[in-house]
C-alpha cells in the first residue's frame, strides 16, 4: 500500500464544533487510520502553536507528525521531545518581505490608525495581525495597506475576515508565498510525496487555494454553503464532496475525512470497512 500523506483543517473538519452533528465512532476510527505506519498526520489550521496544542487536548485529537499553523506562515516537526520549527520553510518565505520582520512592517503601518494590534500570541515573525472595527472601510483600508507595503517592496498576501462573535474585522498581513497550500507543498517535498500521495481535507473560505489546486482534496459535508457553491465547478478528480452514507456516518468533520480517504484510495476503504 501506498504512503498517505493526510493534511487536515481543524476547526470544523476534524474538530466537531460546527452545529452541524457529528457521527458517533467517526473520530475513533479516524485515530486508528492515523496510527498506521503508512498515514502520516499533518494538520493544517490558523490557530496559533498553543491553540492547536489545546484543541489537541481539548477534543483528544491524535498527535500528528507536522502542524501547519499561524495561516501557513509556520511549519512545525512534532515529536516527544517537543516541537521544531521548520527553519527551511522561513528561509522560503523570508525574501518576501525583503529583509523586514514583524516589528519592521508594524512600525511601517504604526500611522494607520484603523489599524489595532492583535495580542502577541497572535503574531510571529511572519505574521502580522490587526483587530479592525467593523465601522471602517475595509476595501479602502486594505487598499492603503497594500499600497504601503507595494511602496516599500513588500510582496505580502492580505487576508481580510470577520470575528463575527466579536464583532470585528480582522487582518493578517503575510509574505505573498505564505499560505496553506504553498506549506503543505513545502512539506511535500521535503517528505517525497507526490500528489497521488497526498489528501487535504477542509471545510470553509480559506481553504480554497488548496481545495481548488489539484492536490487531491475532500470537502467535508457540513462544509459552509457558499464554499460548496463557490467550488461547484471544480474538477471531481482532485476536489470530493463528502455526502454522507459512507460506513453508515453523515459526512460531517471526521466523517467527511474518511469519506475521502475511502474515496480516492481503495485499499485504504477497505481496510476501514474491516474495522467497522
Amino acid at each position: 500500500m501506498r504512503r498517505l500523506l493526510l493534511c487536515t483543517d481543524l476547526d470544523r473538519t476534524l474538530i466537531a464544533n460546527g452545529a452541524q452533528p457529528d457521527s458517533k465512532g467517526a473520530l475513533a476510527l479516524f485515530r486508528q487510520l492515523v496510527r498506521r505506519d503508512d498515514v502520516t498526520l499533518v494538520y493544517v489550521s490558523g490557530r496559533h502553536r498553543a491553540l492547536i496544542a489545546q484543541a489537541m487536548l481539548d477534543f483528544d485529537l491524535p498527535a500528528p507528525a507536522f502542524v501547519i499553523a499561524d495561516v501557513g506562515t509556520t511549519i512545525y516537526q512534532v515529536a516527544p521531545s517537543g516541537w521544531q520549527q521548520n527553519e527551511a520553510w522561513c528561509a522560503q518565505i523570508d525574501p518576501d518581505w525583503h529583509g523586514l520582520a514583524h516589528d519592521d512592517l508594524r512600525r511601517l503601518l504604526a500611522d494607520l490608525p484603523a489599524l489595532q494590534l492583535q495580542p502577541p500570541e497572535k503574531q510571529n515573525r511572519h505574521k502580522l495581525s490587526y483587530f479592525v472595527a467593523q465601522s471602517e472601510d475595509a476595501p479602502s483600508l486594505v487598499r492603503a495597506v497594500d499600497a504601503r507595503l507595494t511602496q516599500a517592496h513588500i510582496k505580502a498576501s492580505l487576508i481580510w475576515s470577520v470575528d463575527e462573535p466579536a464583532g470585528l474585522g480582522l487582518l493578517d498581513v503575510l509574505p505573498a508565498s505564505a499560505s496553506k497550500l504553498h506549506a503543505i507543498r513545502c512539506l511535500m517535498r521535503q517528505q517525497g510525496f507526490q500528489d497521488e500521495d497526498t489528501l487535504f481535507a477542509g471545510d470553509s473560505g480559506n481553504d480554497l487555494d488548496v481545495l481548488l489546486s489539484g492536490i487531491p482534496a475532500v470537502l467535508v459535508a457540513n462544509a459552509d454553503p457558499q464554499v460548496k457553491s463557490l467550488v461547484a465547478a471544480a474538477n471531481p478528480a482532485t476536489l470530493y464532496l463528502a455526502k454522507g452514507g459512507y460506513l453508515g456516518m453523515n459526512g460531517n468533520y471526521s466523517a467527511g475525512i474518511l469519506e475521502g480517504v475511502a474515496h480516492y484510495h481503495p485499499a485504504f476503504d477497505a481496510w476501514l470497512r474491516a474495522q467497522n
